[in-house]
């Protein structure tokens, strides 16, 4: 045999019995080398061609109702012609009512849009009971007026080209199932980016199904050691020799991971009669079919997975495709996993070696430190927390927050931390710290900033001397659970300020009171996506009124619970001081302290503000609002006749009993400027629009008076708390 059985001969016809198609030509006559031609075959008749083909014929005539089949037609229903008398109903036996129902409609549609002719699928069943596809196709016949009289056509078997249809579209949709679940399995693990989450996507919802398995099992190569890190499915605990073991081929996953070829088992005696050390643990085994396949990414094998169903199953040639092209994605995203989790390892590595590793023990009082690292990108913030050993048994509490998440951040936060823990130590202001901070970090060559809040604490005193450089101020709550945010004046971030020439940190002193606590914290506890930062910084407050006493307690539950319900993917770092109730061996003085700028007007807003704040705390009651009024026209006259600012200074005087006048407590406001002018106390006149001030703080307050105070002077006014005898 040649290959040109194709080939039209020299006459130009085409012999099916050669492996070609129809005739061409009809010509017989000889042929070209004078041969004859075989005689013509015997005549086959139209009802013969269509019995061949197991077609029948039907004429219907509507107006006697009746229904002719010729002997194919009774066939291809399966009706011998003594079972068939002719009447459409009588075929009723053989075409269930839903298939009658689906006739009736094609008639009925053909006939309502005037169509020539129908055609449709329904089924019979046979005599046996099974069903026999069956196609019909008739031509409707109209009379002159357009009355439907007379329908004829055909009926034929269509099993076998609905069986080919069917076959055609099972294998669409099986491509398309497997296209589905490679997209969705590349979709998933393309967000996974460590071990944790490859495990997480596998051994989730749907993991196994994802597979096309009912139960999976993924383990990874360790030098050589196998060690199992996910199951999903499995019933029961997985033994111990079971989950790490050396690297032979006594076990599927090692076999697999070992030859680097992937196993497909029909059944689960299959798998026993391949790995007989599995046969202790045969509750262990899902009785259908099984897959090991292998995990090799750039030529390096990193693991091995196993696929399990519940029922035997032959692995066709698309099973098997489908197999090993999602073992590749799991592959690729495991190795990928894997350099991820080793950058982290050493950046984290790296951010703890730059952080405290030590928190000192503080005289009277106690601290408590935690930080979390970010949880995108490489793990790793900028983010940092401090407690400094102070000269004169202070202590310097720092947190701040480098810009970024990277190793560029984290090393730059170690510099910043050192430094400013260097420029902290030489005893200097808070003020002082952060602008040699912001000067340092200006000079560092980067295009980084950083916010900060550092606060100078004396816990003998209570005093709090803090300055804020573009960070959230302290929290401070006493042991009756009172909280506030108390306002802290402060600056742009360090570098940023010595960059625009305003490296300037105004001062803010506070008191910490005996039993009271004070948290200091990055963004990251109190960042929410997709909310204001106000409902975090409300939420904190909360957490912090309702948290236990206990300081690691509490430090844990605001770290572990309130960071991680946050859905915060930002770093965090927090301080908590708690000052001792027995703190202090001198008696100490409620106050706070606020420098107003003289360029900056909205300073003395912002000391109204504390004011009312603290005159709650010390239920001033309605002597708030004259202490308030008194502070606006020192301040005012501060600014407005001397060419400084104002440092203003509020404090809780106890009782002095034995002292006239003194059976109250009194709250003493002092306005302090740089001007060796002596104020002037004037009558203005009923016209004038100034002169005023000090008259009114005359009558509001039970005594005033002015100090001489180095390069100034202080203007001063009391006032006694009503309702203390």
């Amino acid at each position: 045999m040649t290959g040109d059985h194709d080939a039209p001969d020299s006459a130009g016809r085409y012999d099916p019995r050669r492996g070609g198609g129809l005739f061409r030509a009809t010509d017989t006559g000889p042929d070209d080398d004078g041969t004859d031609l075989p005689p013509p075959l015997d005549p086959i008749g139209l009802g013969d061609r269509l019995a061949l083909n197991k077609t029948g014929t039907f004429d219907w005539d509507l107006d006697r109702e009746t229904l002719e089949l010729d002997a194919c037609g009774l066939e291809v229903f399966d009706l011998r012609p003594d079972e068939y008398d002719g009447r459409p109903a009588s075929l009723a036996a053989r075409i269930p009512p839903e298939e009658g129902y689906r006739l009736d409609a094609a008639v009925s549609q053909a006939v309502q849009d005037g169509a020539p002719s129908y055609g449709v699928y329904f089924r019979v069943h046979c005599r046996d009971g099974t069903p026999r596809w069956t196609h019909t196709q008739g031509h409707l016949l109209r009379d002159g007026e357009g009355r439907l009289y007379r329908i004829v056509g055909l009926v034929r078997e269509a099993g076998t080209e609905l069986a080919d249809s069917v076959l055609l579209r099972s294998l669409q949709e099986n491509r398309q199932r497997q296209t589905a679940m490679v997209q969705q399995t590349t979709a998933a693990l393309s967000r996974a980016l460590s071990v944790a989450d490859v495990t997480r996507v596998l051994t989730g919802t749907g993991g196994a199904r994802r597979f096309g398995a009912d139960a999976l099992i993924l383990g990874l190569v360790d030098n050589d050691r196998f060690e199992v890190i996910a199951i999903t499915g499995l019933p029961g605990t997985t033994p111990e020799d079971m989950m790490a073991s050396r690297l032979d081929d006594t076990l599927p996953l090692s076999d697999a991971a070992l030859s680097r070829r992937a196993a497909f088992l029909s059944s689960r005696g299959e798998l026993l009669a391949r790995y007989p050390r599995l046969r202790p643990y045969l509750d262990r085994i899902p009785t259908g079919s099984a897959v090991f396949l292998p995990l090799v990414a750039q030529d390096r094998v990193v693991g091995a997975l196993g696929l399990f169903n519940a029922e035997p199953k032959q692995h066709t040639a698309e099973d098997r495709n489908l197999a090993l092209a999602l073992a590749g994605v799991v592959a690729q995203s495991l190795q990928r996993a894997t350099l991820f989790d080793q950058e982290r390892e050493f950046a984290t590595g790296l951010q703890a070696t730059m952080l405290p590793r030590l928190v000192p023990d503080i005289a009277g009082g106690e601290v408590a430190v935690r930080y979390h690292a970010a949880s995108t990108g490489r793990d790793i913030g900028g983010d940092w927390y401090d407690v400094i050993p102070l000269p004169q048994g202070r202590t310097g509490l720092v947190v701040g927050d480098v810009q970024g998440h990277d190793t560029h951040a984290a090393a730059v936060m170690g510099q910043l931390r050192i430094a400013l823990r260097a420029y902290a130590t030489e005893g200097h202001t808070p003020e002082t710290v952060l602008v040699r901070a912001s000067r340092f970090l200006a000079e560092l060559e980067t295009e980084r900033f950083a916010t900060c809040t550092y606060v100078q604490a004396d816990l003998e005193s209570g005093a709090l001397h803090v300055a804020r450089a573009g960070h959230l101020g302290p929290l401070i709550w006493d042991a009756a659970g009172h909280t506030d945010w108390h306002p802290v004046r402060g600056g742009l971030p360090l570098g940023l300020a010595t960059a625009f020439g305003q490296d300037h940190f105004p001062e803010t002193q506070l008191f910490l009171e005996p039993g009271s606590r004070l948290l200091l914290c990055t963004d990251g506890l109190v960042e929410t996506p997709g909310e204001d930062i106000t409902a975090g910084i409300d939420a904190l407050a909360a957490a912090v009124r309702e948290g236990p006493a206990e300081l690691e307690a509490l430090a844990d539950r605001l770290s572990d619970q309130l960071w991680a319900r946050s859905g915060s993917t930002d770093d965090m770092a927090l301080v908590l001081l708690h000052r001792h109730p027995s703190a202090g061996t001198t008696p100490t003085t409620p106050r706070f302290r606020l420098h107003v700028h003289q360029a900056d007007p909205s300073g003395a807003s912002e000391v109204r503000a504390m004011l009312r704040r603290t005159m709650d705390q010390w239920r001033a009651g309605s002597l708030a609002y004259d202490i308030e009024v008194a502070a606006t026209e020192l301040i005012t006259n501060a600014l407005t006749h001397t060419d400084s600012g104002a440092l203003i200074t509020v404090e809780l005087l106890p009782a002095r009993p034995g002292v006239p006048g003194g059976a109250r407590r009194r709250i003493r406001l002092e306005v302090e400027d740089r001007s060796s002018r002596w104020p002037r106390r004037r009558t203005p006149g009923e016209t004038a629009t100034s002169g005023r001030g000090l008259m009114m703080v005359e009558a509001l307050s039970d005594s005033w008076g002015a100090e001489p105070r180095g390069s100034g002077k202080a203007l001063w006014c009391e006032f006694a708390l009503p309702g203390e005898e």
